[in-house]
C-alpha cells in the first residue's frame, strides 16, 4: 500500500511541476522497414593514395558507432575524378590536381567493416576529368599554401592570380592543360574494373551518385561551365551515363539529382526551368524528364532522388525544428526562399517547404503509383555547435527519415554530439518503424521500432525544448507489455568535447523505467534523446494474463556459474539474455529442454527475457 501511495505522490508532483505529454504507440500501423543506410557519414576514409588510412581508434569509432553507409566520392572533388589515373581536380583550390584513390578506400571498407556496410561513389557527367598534376598553380611558392580569398581563382593551367583576392583571376588558366575528355563509357567503366578486375563486391558499392551539385557548376566548376548550361543539355548527359551504367551492372542504384541547397531545389543555374511553354521547379522538371525518358526507352534511370541542404538558421529553437523541412506540410520554415518560385514566379505566400513531400507528389504524378524511387539526403550541415542542440536535431532528422522510408542519409559536417546519437540509433533501434503519436509533436516526438517478430520494441523519445523537462506517458495499442522495468539509455547535457570512443566508452546515461498496466511515464530533460528496449507481444492479450503467467517463471540457480534452469514453463519460443546496456549477449530458440549453459557470459548482472505463448517474462540473472 505504501508503494502505490508513493507512486501516486510522484505522479502528482510531476503533473504540477512539469509539462505533461502523452505518446500513443501502435506497432500495427505505419509499419515501414528502416533503411540501415540512414546511419551514414561522408568522407570517412582518406582518399589520398599517399596517406595512411585510419588509426586504430578512428576505425574502432566508426565500427562501434554502427556506421552502415559511407559516401566516399568527396563532394565537388568527385566531378573531375579520373579513376584510371587516380587523380582529381580540386575546384576550391585553384583547380589544382591531386592524387586520390577510390580503389584503396573501397578495398579498405571491404576488409575492415561488416558485409552490411556499403559505400557510395560518383559518376562524372561534366565531360572532363583530371589528366595530370604537372600544370598546377604553385600555391606553396605563392603564399606557403595558406588560404586566402583567391583560392577559387582558376589558376591551374598557367593562370595569373589577382592579388586583390576574390574568385576572378587576372588571367585564367587553360583547363586543357590539366583535364582530358571524359565520356559516359570513361566514367562507367569503373564498374567492371572494380567488380571484375579488383573483385570488390557489388554490395560494397551499391550506390552511385550521378555527379554532384550541377546547378552550381557555373560557380564551382567554372573552368569548364563558364556560362549557363541548359537544363535539357544536362539531362541528356545524365541519360547517357545512367543508361551505360545500367547496361553494365543493372543491380547498382543510381542516385541523382543532388541539388546543392534550398534555392537549387527549385531553380536550375539560378533560373526557373521552362519546357513546353510551362515553367517548372527544377526537381519537378528533372523527375518529369526522367519519367519520360524511362517510358520511351524502358531503362530505369533513377533509384534514389537525393538532395543537399545547408540551412542558415543558427538559433537553437530553429535548428531543432529543421527536421520538419522535409515532410511536415504545416511547418512554416523561416528559411523558405526557393519555394517561392514553385509556381513559376515569385510568390511570397509560399512559406511551407515540405520538399520530400513535394518530391513524392511529383514522383507519383509522373511515374505513377508504386514508382519505387526512394529519397536521400547526402549532405547537410547546421549552423550551431552546441552538442546537445546538434544531437537533438540529428536524432529528430533520423527519426523522421525512419518514419518516412528515406533510404540514405549522410551529413556532410560531423560535430560533437553526432557520434553519440548515431551510436544510440544504429546500435539499439529495431528494424521496423511503427506509429508513435505525440500530443506535443513540436517538442516531443516518439520514434518506436520493432523487430520482425514484433515482440521486441525500442522507443526513442526526443525532447526539443531548450528549457523544459517534459513528463511523458507512453500508452500502447495492439502491444502488450508485462509489468516490470526496462533499461533506459539517455543523451543529455553533452560535453563540448567529444565523448564517444566506442560501444563501451561513451556518454550514455543509464536508468530504468517501470511499466504498469501497459503504460510507463518518464521525465525527459531539455534537449535530450532517450531510448529504451523492452519485450512484449503484438496483439490484445490482457496484461493481467501475461503478468500472472510470468510470475510463475523463475531462473535457477541465481547467481550461477554456468548452468541455469527455467522453471514454470513447459516450452518457449526463445530466450534472450541482455547485458546492462541492452546488448543481446546470448539467445536460445525453440528448445524443449529447460536447462541452458551461460558459462561464456562475463561476470555481471543480466536480464533474461523468456518469450512463450502469450507470455513475455523477464528476470534478473547474476553470473558469478
Amino acid at each position: 500500500m505504501i508503494r502505490y501511495l508513493l507512486i501516486f505522490n510522484l505522479f502528482f508532483i510531476t503533473k504540477t511541476t512539469f509539462s505533461q505529454v502523452t505518446i500513443s504507440i501502435d506497432p500495427t500501423k505505419d509499419v515501414k522497414t528502416i533503411s540501415p543506410n540512414i546511419y551514414g557519414r561522408n568522407n570517412n576514409i582518406p582518399k589520398e593514395s599517399y596517406a595512411s588510412l585510419l588509426t586504430a581508434a578512428q576505425l574502432l569509432q566508426l565500427q562501434d558507432a554502427g556506421v552502415k553507409f559511407m559516401r566516399e566520392g568527396g563532394g565537388n572533388n568527385s566531378t573531375k575524378y579520373n579513376w584510371k589515373k587516380r587523380l582529381s581536380s580540386h575546384p576550391d583550390w585553384y583547380n589544382n590536381v591531386y592524387s586520390q584513390s577510390w580503389d584503396n578506400v573501397a578495398q579498405y571498407i571491404n576488409s575492415n567493416f561488416p558485409s552490411s556496410v556499403t559505400g557510395m561513389w560518383t559518376f562524372q557527367l561534366i565531360g572532363k576529368a583530371a589528366s595530370n598534376n604537372t600544370n598546377n598553380f604553385n600555391d606553396w611558392g605563392y603564399n606557403s599554401s595558406q588560404w586566402w580569398s583567391g583560392t577559387q581563382q582558376n589558376l591551374a593551367g598557367g593562370g595569373t592570380p589577382n592579388t586583390s583576392g576574390g574568385n576572378t583571376a587576372t588571367v585564367n588558366g587553360n583547363p586543357n592543360l590539366y583535364l582530358q575528355n571524359w565520356t559516359a563509357d570513361s566514367t562507367t567503366d569503373i564498374l567492371p574494373y572494380w567488380f571484375n578486375t579488383l573483385g570488390i563486391p557489388q554490395s560494397r558499392a551499391t550506390y552511385w551518385n550521378m555527379d554532384n551539385e550541377p546547378e552550381i557548376w557555373h560557380g564551382t566548376h567554372d573552368d569548364i561551365v563558364n556560362s549557363s548550361l541548359g537544363a535539357e543539355t544536362y539531362m541528356q548527359s545524365y541519360f547517357a551515363v545512367a543508361k551505360k551504367a545500367r547496361s553494365k551492372f543493372p543491380a547498382i542504384k543510381l542516385v541523382g539529382r543532388v541539388p546543392a541547397n534550398e534555392w537549387q531545389w527549385f531553380n536550375w543555374m539560378n533560373t526557373i526551368t521552362g519546357s513546353d511553354g510551362n515553367k517548372y521547379p527544377w526537381l519537378k522538371f528533372f523527375i518529369k524528364r526522367c519519367a519520360e525518358e524511362q517510358q520511351a526507352t524502358g531503362v530505369r534511370l533513377l533509384d534514389v532522388l537525393d538532395i543537399h541542404f545547408y540551412p542558415g538558421e543558427s538559433a537553437a529553437t530553429d535548428v531543432v525544428q529543421l527536421h520538419r523541412v522535409f515532410f511536415d506540410r504545416d511547418y512554416v520554415y523561416p528559411g523558405a526562399n526557393g519555394v517561392k518560385t514553385v509556381n513559376g514566379g515569385w510568390d511570397p505566400s509560399q512559406t511551407k517547404e515540405y520538399i520530400f513531400g513535394r518530391i513524392n507528389d511529383w514522383l507519383t504524378q509522373y511515374f505513377g503509383a508504386n514508382y519505387g524511387i526512394k529519397l536521400g539526403l547526402t549532405e547537410i550541415d547546421v549552423n550551431n555547435n552546441n552538442p546537445s542542440v546538434v544531437a537533438t536535431w540529428y536524432a529528430s532528422t533520423m527519426g523522421e527519415f525512419m518514419k518516412n522510408d528515406v533510404e540514405i542519409f549522410a551529413p556532410w559536417s560531423w560535430k560533437t554530439g553526432m557520434w553519440e546519437t548515431l551510436h544510440l540509433f544504429s546500435r539499439y533501434n529495431q528494424t521496423l518503424s511503427v506509429q508513435g503519436l505525440s500530443t506535443d509533436e513540436t517538442n516531443i516526438s516518439a520514434y518506436p521500432s520493432v523487430n520482425a517478430a514484433k515482440n521486441t520494441m525500442t522507443v526513442v523519445l526526443v525532447n526539443r525544448s531548450t528549457t523544459l523537462t517534459k513528463s511523458t506517458t507512453l500508452n500502447f495499442s495492439n502491444f502488450t507489455v508485462p509489468n516490470g522495468t526496462a533499461n533506459v539509455l539517455r543523451l543529455s547535457s553533452l560535453s563540448s568535447s567529444e565523448t564517444f570512443v566506442s560501444h563501451s566508452q561513451n556518454a550514455l546515461q543509464s536508468s530504468t523505467t517501470a511499466f504498469l498496466n501497459n503504460s510507463t511515464t518518464i521525465s525527459l530533460p531539455p534537449l535530450s534523446i532517450t531510448s529504451f528496449t523492452f519485450q512484449g507481444q503484438t496483439g490484445t492479450v490482457p496484461v493481467e494474463s501475461i503478468n500472472s503467467q510470468a510470475k510463475r517463471i523463475k531462473v535457477l540457480p541465481n547467481p550461477t556459474t554456468g548452468l541455469i534452469e527455467i522453471k514454470g514453463v513447459d516450452s518457449f519460443e526463445n530466450i534472450r539474455i541482455y547485458d546492462a546496456t541492452g546488448r543481446l549477449m546470448l539467445g536460445f530458440l525453440n528448445k524443449n529442454e529447460n536447462q541452458f549453459d551461460v558459462s561464456e557470459l562475463p561476470k555481471g548482472v543480466y536480464e533474461v527475457v523468456i518469450q512463450a505463448k502469450n507470455t513475455v517474462s523477464t528476470a534478473k540473472l547474476v553470473k558469478m
